[in-house]
């Protein structure tokens, strides 16, 4: 059983409140029948709440950034979302448990043929704010420009609407709009390698250990693996 510490840490409410990020495609959807939570990182938080002998309530987002933005309000305990040194000043991570590719889409017609190209003046790159991809490519764009939108519908409006000369993306997410909007190329390769993982608000030091163990046993276990499997997840792998 876990420690009455941890369970307090992680269900200060006496209740699993875990954020979803429902606009990531690789982790959570909705079921097509009962529009019931269902994926990756559903399954976990399900297993985790079992474990800890309390309810669990899941909490909806449609990005990761308004994921974030619950920190301030309380309004989550654990999290599902991509490792990165900015997001690590509030949040503790665990170990990734996936592994999801970051990918670009360009025009049909673009003369831009790698990654390499898609970084230099007057290319306007479609982002969701506060994504991964969002902080990364902050970082690691020099000339290019980045434009940003509140979710993957909103990118891709900027995308008609003639805003954007490449889209940036979950590859599983920009395969689905490429194949509903004509006239889209995915560049080969990938600008990065989006590490996912569980997290807690930083402060809750019994917790963030507890989930540490946590992951690293349903890795090890088969627990992982197997929730790919049942979810049929593709656009990822399992985290070494």
């Amino acid at each position: 059983m876990a420690a009455p510490t941890a369970v307090s840490d992680l269900a200060p409410t006496g209740k699993l409140r875990a954020a979803i990020n429902f606009g990531n495609p690789v982790l959570a959807g909705r079921d097509g029948a009962t529009h019931a939570p269902r994926g990756i990182s559903v399954d976990l938080a399900h297993e985790l709440a079992r474990r800890l002998d309390v309810a669990i309530e899941i909490v909806p987002y449609d990005s990761a950034g308004k994921v974030i933005s619950g920190i301030a309000s309380q309004a989550w305990d654990i999290c599902f979302l991509a490792i990165d040194p900015l997001r690590a000043a509030d949040i503790s991570f665990t170990e990734a448990y996936a592994v999801i590719e970051g990918v670009y889409l360009v025009a049909e017609k673009s003369t831009v043929r790698s990654i390499a190209e898609v970084d230099r003046p007057g290319t306007r790159i479609g982002v969701i704010v506060g994504s991964a991809y969002d902080l990364f490519l902050t970082r690691e764009i020099k000339q290019a420009t980045l434009v940003r939108a509140e979710s993957a519908e909103g990118v891709m409006k900027l995308w008609v609407d003639g805003k954007l000369d490449s889209v940036a993306g979950v590859k599983q997410q920009l395969e689905a709009d490429a194949a509903r909007i004509p006239g889209l190329r995915m560049l080969a390769g990938r600008f990065m390698s989006i590490n996912q993982a569980m997290g807690t608000p930083r402060g809750r030091e019994a917790g963030a250990a507890y989930l540490r163990a946590y992951i690293d046993e349903m890795k090890s276990s088969g627990f992982v693996a197997q929730a790919f499997a049942r979810n049929n997840i593709t656009g990822a792998v399992i985290a070494k």
